[in-house]
């Protein structure tokens, strides 16, 4: 299957599985999204190369959906500057802003309204958090119009 994606370096597999009853399902994204043509390619080609190899099989390939979970760092680096909602391995969720992906943390960014250091009222604080890959459990961006 690197085959395929030697001659389309902005797409990258996302999920791959193959279950009792040969049943293949792939989940795609890119760089740039993912058209429906990357899908059909990607079902010709498997197709065509496991023919040989499998006697009865179906394939199944799609493109991670807008509401389906972040889960490689391509998928991070693509959506910096937008909205997630992060879901440790603590259980403690955080919304902000995506600012920064490494290879090993993402860093998300939002305002608090908190308590004036003196006196009555609250204040807006820019607050930020750094999060390793590991360390998450689901991410998921929050579509806003």
């Amino acid at each position: 299957m690197e085959e395929f994606f030697i001659d389309k370096p902005t797409l990258f597999l996302v999920d791959f599985s193959i279950d009792s009853s040969n049943k293949i399902n792939i989940t795609l994204d890119g760089d740039n999204g993912v058209k429906i043509i990357d899908c059909v390619g990607l079902t010709k080609f498997l197709k065509k190369n496991l023919n040989e190899e499998l006697d009865d099989f179906s394939v199944d390939v799609s493109s991670a959906g807008l509401f389906s979970p972040l889960v490689s760092q391509r998928q991070f680096i693509k959506n910096i500057k937008r909205k997630l909602n992060v879901l440790s391995v603590d259980g403690i969720e955080f919304i902000g802003n995506l600012t920064e992906v490494s290879e090993s943390e993402i860093t998300i960014e939002w305002i608090a309204r908190e308590a004036k250091p003196i006196g009555k009222g609250k204040v807006s604080v820019k607050k930020n958090k750094s999060i390793a890959f590991d360390k998450i459990k689901k991410a998921n961006l929050i579509v806003e119009f």
